[in-house]
């Protein structure tokens, strides 16, 4: 199994300097490391990209570990490495399933809150799908982030019937996420969840929220999803998330979930697991101690 990362912009035959550690404990647990052009891939120079990778006499199979992909950029990333007979553990519709919240909903509906998303952004239809949630709280977002660490100004909406409200809000998320911007926008009922403490940074409400990892429908690890606040030792309820994970149509992902203010617990989204970022008090050498246990059952 090979796991493949990006390189720095500074020196293309070093790793990204953000995933450094993971490198040094994917090797530590006898992974084969590569390294390739992030910034010549998504300029669309497929061959300058992968130029540092070999081909192999015989299929392998690949994890990448790097930044976020468009669907669109990750399918020329899987066609250029199976030409080298290096085939990803997502295939490309696999990777959209959980990198867009719209393509999985159907997946965790009634775990998860309630969503609805478009990609025509005119006030018309904006309006027409918050007034779906009547007069509750809603936050906007586009089909892979938000802008949460702008929670007041382009994130939370405290009344979806205020339309002035909506607009300016919305109006400030698309500002912020500009040629960044995912598909369209989604808005999603806003869910009281456990409060932990507030940012340090932005201010913004961290609440008791988990990242599960799962390789073939296993639970590789559970993280906190934040640094900060006390956690007092909990962890979620592993073996209902596992039922549902046994639907999810991807073979490499996270499952965010979170303790809701009465007690329960939901779904917050899922992502594709090459992309999905370890919070800081993740051990990486456990990490791909446990990615290899995995890929030797899968294999």
């Amino acid at each position: 199994m090979k796991i493949i990362f990006c390189d720095s912009v500074i020196d293309n035959k070093v790793v990204e300097p953000d995933y450094q550690s993971e490198f040094d404990s994917a090797k530590e647990n006898e992974f084969e490391t590569h390294i390739f052009s992030f910034e010549e891939l998504t300029d669309g120079n497929i061959n300058g990209a992968l130029k540092f990778i070999k081909s192999s006499d015989t299929k392998e199979f690949g994890i990448y570990r790097g930044w976020m992909m468009t669907p669109k950029v990750y399918e020329q990333f899987y066609n250029g490495l199976l030409k080298k007979n290096i085939e990803l553990i997502n295939n490309p519709t696999e990777y959209e399933h959980c990198h867009y919240l719209p393509n999985s909903y159907d997946k965790i509906v009634g775990e998860t809150p309630k969503s609805n998303w478009t990609k025509d952004l005119s006030k018309a239809k904006i309006i027409e799908l918050t007034n779906e949630f009547g007069d509750k709280p809603i936050i906007v977002k586009d089909f892979v982030k938000s802008e949460k660490h702008n929670w007041n100004d382009a994130c939370f909406i405290p009344n979806a019937s205020d339309k002035t409200k909506v607009e300016k809000i919305v109006d400030r998320f698309l500002e912020l996420r500009g040629d960044y911007l995912n598909k369209g926008i989604v808005f999603r009922e806003f869910e009281e969840l456990e409060f932990l403490t507030d940012h340090s940074k932005s201010g913004m409400p961290l609440t008791k929220e988990f990242r599960i990892v799962f390789l073939n429908k296993n639970v590789v690890q559970i993280y906190n999803y934040w640094d900060e606040g006390n956690y007092d030792s909990e962890i979620p309820d592993i073996d209902f998330f596992k039922n549902i994970a046994e639907s999810i149509e991807s073979n490499f992902f996270t499952m965010d979930v979170a303790k809701k203010k009465n007690g329960g617990w939901i779904i917050m989204e899922l992502g594709d697991g090459q992309v999905a970022g370890l919070p800081d008090n993740a051990n990486r050498n456990i990490y791909y101690k446990q990615i290899k246990n995995g890929v030797q059952q899968w294999l």
